[in-house]
């Protein structure tokens, strides 16, 4: 009998013992390699490059991680924006931060355009079940949140950073719900319901932990652990989180095998930035918020079993805005003609094909709270150009100082000149779409209740924040007539707005009269009920930087906006008040139909 003979017939026999051990096709899920692959996507906040044992750091233990490094296609030099929002909207739509209309990480100015078109919205459009467990970070309010930029399923928060991560309260679609356990525990139990439920469809499951991001808060058993090796308290505590993540990227990886998915699944892993202090990180120079190497250069593992050739390291330079493309590219979906890419598929150098790969130049910026000053940085292969804040031109050869010790700029002046040219050049085209962030849409019927945070929020008078004005600072200073704050609103319909101001009012505080202002109509109500507010028990291993959780009361207010249309919330104090401890932590608005 020829071999030839003997393929349809052993063919045939594999799939009746297919369909004996499964059941009828027809009550079955098309098996898993016959479908597109599956994306399991993470990435750890404020984690850095040297935050591995894979890399060196012979103080911390990650075991999967440096695992999964040793199995993946490592890449030698990754690169990301120096913070938070920046990071996430490049990988989201494999564009530069700016052309997204994100330029920082509070004050509005970490929303995303919604006419971004994000991975999680193309791979929706290809019947992928589509979920993201963790930190947004690109707008809190609909369109920009994540239910409205493709994620069927989101559960965590939206914010910067959280104030608690034992027992706290966290977003399930745009509905608060409270939780027990510590944050990155809960989160993975939620992405592996998720991979569980989905499991005879393709899944793009995003997982964007907030560790090791402060506040320093962790389990006692990854905390002492590392107290007693004799690291400080910020050190044990980020090296504890990041401990208790490896833990539970183990818990994703074996919910694959498990299931069965682990050869149709891509598994990547990243982080946001550099570290968040002064640590191990392979003597690159800089660590967060950085546009040193030490800033932006970060782990990327890529895994995908049975389909690429892992235990393989990549030198040529990629970045946050290669994910989408490559990830796209990998799934076999077309990008759609419309997009502007700034990013490249990297699906040849995970294949390991022998190809010219042309030389790029990567951009990296940091934009701080003033939207006109721009330290940034251009990365090619041989050099990192650096520009300071006092607009001064920097120049390192990498090849020769990747600790960037030496500055080469006066010694090659024409190399700093035109490199500086090239990037004041990207940077005027990246920007030209303008960064104005969007006003705060009111009233949508897919989310008719939207809540109005501090921090977004326009300040006059005597009135600032309580804190820097990062994620859940409040408002506080209130004693002049007229101060005021205001929030760019779009009115979505004319409807019955009822408002819900957020405030604490010690016993002893003076009752302020307000002037709240929505569309063209105007009340005024006065505060006249104390409350004072508790600080909620917070179990942070160092003090924080940032304010802590409180209890807030609520006050009711009442107005009805007859017309659509591009407005201000506006609440304006009406006289003088002395010591009155006034707080405003935010506004929550509901349109009734």
């Amino acid at each position: 009998m020829s071999h030839n003979y003997l393929l349809p017939v052993l063919f045939f026999y594999a799939f009746a013992v297919l369909i004996s051990a499964c059941g009828s096709p027809a009550a079955e899920s098309v098996p898993a390699l016959e479908r597109p692959p599956n994306i399991l996507l993470i990435m750890t906040d404020d984690q850095g490059w040297g935050d591995l044992g894979f890399h060196g750091n012979d103080s911390i233990d990650t075991p999967v991680l440096d695992s999964l490094a040793r199995t993946s296609i490592r890449f030698d030099r990754f690169y990301v924006s120096p913070v938070c929002a920046p990071t996430r909207a490049s990988l989201l739509t494999g564009r530069y931060h700016f052309r997204t209309g994100t330029s920082f990480v509070t004050a509005r100015r970490e929303v995303m355009r919604t006419e971004e078109v994000t991975i999680a919205e193309i791979l929706q459009r290809h019947q992928y079940a589509t979920g993201l467990f963790g930190k947004w970070h690109n707008g809190a309010q609909y369109p920009n949140d994540p239910l409205a930029q493709g994620f069927d399923t989101f559960f965590g928060f939206t914010a910067g950073h959280w104030n608690n991560y034992f027992n706290t309260n966290l977003m399930d679609g745009r509905t608060a719900v409270p939780t027990t356990g510590f944050i990155t525990d809960v989160l993975t139990e939620r992405a592996v319901g998720f991979m569980t439920d989905h499991r005879d469809e393709p899944f793009f499951c995003y997982v964007p932990y907030n560790a090791p991001h402060g506040p320093f808060q962790v389990p006692d058993r990854y905390f002492d652990k590392y107290k007693a090796m004799g690291l400080t308290d910020k050190n044990a505590a980020v090296y504890g989180m990041v401990d208790n993540v490896d833990d539970n990227v183990g818990r994703l990886l074996r919910t694959l095998d498990e299931l069965g998915l682990k050869e149709n699944t891509i598994v990547v892993f990243l982080t946001d930035n550099g570290p968040n202090g002064d640590r191990f990180n392979g003597g690159m120079r800089g660590w967060k918020a950085s546009v040193h190497e030490g800033g932006s250069r970060v782990p990327l593992f890529i895994s995908w079993p049975g389909t690429l050739t892992g235990g393989r390291e990549v030198k040529e330079l990629a970045a946050h805005i290669d994910l989408l493309p490559t990830l796209l590219d990998l799934a076999g979906i077309s990008l759609p003609d419309s997009l502007s890419l700034d990013g490249r598929s990297l699906v040849p150098l995970l294949k390991g094909q022998e190809i010219a790969w042309p030389e790029r130049s990567l951009y990296t910026t940091h934009m701080s709270w003033d939207t006109d000053k721009v330290v940034g940085a251009l990365r090619n292969n041989s050099y990192r150009m650096v520009v300071e804040g006092n607009g001064r031109t920097q120049l390192y050869n990498m090849q020769k100082d990747p600790g960037e010790t030496t500055d080469l700029a006066t010694d090659f002046p024409k190399t700093a000149d035109s490199l500086r040219l090239e990037f004041d050049t990207w940077l005027a085209d990246a920007r030209s779409g303008g960064l104005q962030p969007p006003p705060i849409t009111l009233g949508n019927p897919n989310a008719p209740e939207t809540f109005l945070p501090a921090p977004e929020a326009s300040l006059e008078g005597s009135v600032h924040f309580k804190g820097d004005g990062w994620a859940n600072d409040w408002i506080t200073g209130w004693k002049t007539a007229g101060d005021k704050v205001s929030w760019p609103v779009k009115i979505d319909r004319p409807a019955t707005y009822q408002l819900t101001l957020y405030y604490n009012l010690p016993e002893t505080g003076s009752s302020p009269a307000l002037q709240i202002s929505l569309g063209d109509q105007t009340m005024r109500s006065t505060i006249n009920q104390a409350f004072p507010g508790q600080v909620i028990p917070s179990p942070d291993r160092i003090s924080r930087g940032e304010v802590y959780e409180k209890s807030w009361g609520e006050w009711p207010v009442t107005l009805e906006v007859p017309a659509a249309g591009i407005s201000m919330l506006e609440i304006v104090l009406q006289h003088e008040i002395m010591d009155a401890g006034f707080e405003l932590e935010g506004v929550k608005v509901n349109a009734e139909h």
